[in-house]
């Protein structure tokens, strides 16, 4: 086993910490369409800066020899014998679009050799893995007979990936044989201290990660709902949470809009005319900028005030707190909305450079004073955050009107 050698194809944000992980046990070369990039992390140059380790992980790795970077896809093809996708699985019209991972195993298989291992860790809808078999055929392999399939989904998140990847949750595996299976059992048993937990076959693994992503999603539109009876009895909906929490049958999810690359998409690899509550799941998670807006203009209303004739200052642009990350943020729709009322938006967020500011249209506002601003709406709990002296910013702000999405102001 020392001597396999293992590709991954994608040095992003899951797959680059996979690779270095891997690395420590294994020789691995780590495949990206992106030159600069590739370029960077053969120079020891990490570009995920908020990811604890990696920096680390890939000056040691590329020290030892065991971490080689490349675009060269028939390069990575020829010299492992093990291939693990880990691209992005695209959104397009609420329909999953696949069109980078086909690229990718249709890359491998120009250099697929007899006896190699196919794994997908991307997050996929049930049966995608197997839609790959027709593209890897194409290298004049037969399936099962020749080399062997798995999905092995990544359990990620950014800025605990390398924690979550070795000892944070057991690696959910499931694989076409048991020849295959053997080998990968052996390959996550190293790097992941909570083991593997084999599944019957390869959808079902890819069941696995999906209907974790669902389960998620209607618990916090369950908890929107409830947040909203809360504040219909005026009572501030943390603290009804944390006390029916502690009952262990009771696990009520922190309401909020749902963003990042996984949660919001993966109930729609799954959806159909029978799915009625993940889709109203859905609807209620997206909805929550809606409240929000209402929120605000009710807000300003008790100040004889309207949206077009304040100053608002939004709290955090990234979808959540302490990741620079800006896929299905709530600040983007949350913006576009308030543009349509004409409102003057300003915004801070202690990750954001001059071109995000200009990205989403808004004017960058210090924290260090809060004259002049009529509304504050929080969509990111930042560290930074928690530590701002609300009480002193009620004394400064011409308004009076802070909407706390995130549960940031005790």
């Amino acid at each position: 086993m020392e001597n396999i050698k293992i590709a991954v194809y994608g040095q992003g944000k899951m797959g680059l910490p996979l690779a270095q992980v891997l690395a420590q046990y294994y020789k691995v070369i780590g495949v990206d369409i992106n030159e600069n990039l590739i370029n960077n992390l053969n120079k020891g140059i990490n570009p995920i800066k908020d990811e604890p380790g990696l920096d680390e992980l890939l000056v040691k790795n590329l020290k030892n020899n065991n971490y080689e970077a490349t675009t060269s896809f028939p390069h990575a093809s020829k010299n492992s014998s093990i291939h693990i996708i880990l691209v992005p699985t695209l959104i397009k019209e609420n329909k999953p679009d696949l069109s980078i991972v086909k690229s990718v195993a249709g890359n491998i298989s120009k250099e697929l050799k007899k006896g190699d291992i196919v794994i997908t860790e991307c997050t996929m809808p049930p049966g995608s893995t197997e839609i790959l078999i027709p593209i890897l055929e194409t290298s004049g392999l037969k399936y099962k007979d020749d080399f062997g399939m798995a999905h092995c989904p990544e359990r990620t998140m950014t800025g605990t990936a390398i924690r979550d990847i070795t000892e944070q949750y057991p690696k959910i595996t499931g694989a076409s044989d048991d020849k295959t299976l053997k080998i990968l059992k052996e390959i996550y048993a190293n790097i992941n201290k909570k083991g593997v937990i084999v599944m019957s076959s390869i959808i079902a693994a890819e069941l696995v990660k999906v209907l974790e992503g669902c389960y998620r999603d209607v618990n916090v539109a369950l908890a929107n709902e409830l947040d909203y009876v809360c504040e219909k009895y005026e009572i501030n909906s943390d603290e009804i949470f944390k006390a029916a929490n502690s009952q262990p049958y009771c696990n009520i999810h922190k309401p909020g809009y749902v963003g990042g690359h996984c949660i919001p998409y993966y109930p729609w690899f799954v959806m159909d005319d029978k799915t009625e509550l993940m889709r109203t799941a859905r609807k209620i998670n997206e909805d929550v900028i809606d409240t929000l807006i209402m929120k605000v203009i009710s807000g300003l209303n008790e100040f004889n005030k309207t949206i077009k004739d304040s100053n608002i200052l939004i709290l955090g642009l990234t979808f959540r707190g302490d990741v620079y990350e800006f896929e299905h943020t709530p600040a983007e729709p949350f913006i576009e909305k308030l543009k349509k009322f004409k409102a003057k938006i300003y915004a801070y967020d202690p990750l954001c450079n001059d071109a995000d500011y200009e990205r989403f249209g808004v004017e960058f506002k210090s924290i260090d004073n809060f004259k002049g601003i009529d509304c504050i709406v929080i969509l990111a709990e930042h560290k930074e955050f928690y530590d701002i002296d609300w009480e002193g910013v009620r004394d400064e702000m011409r308004g009076m009107v802070v909407v706390d999405m995130r549960g940031v102001v005790k």
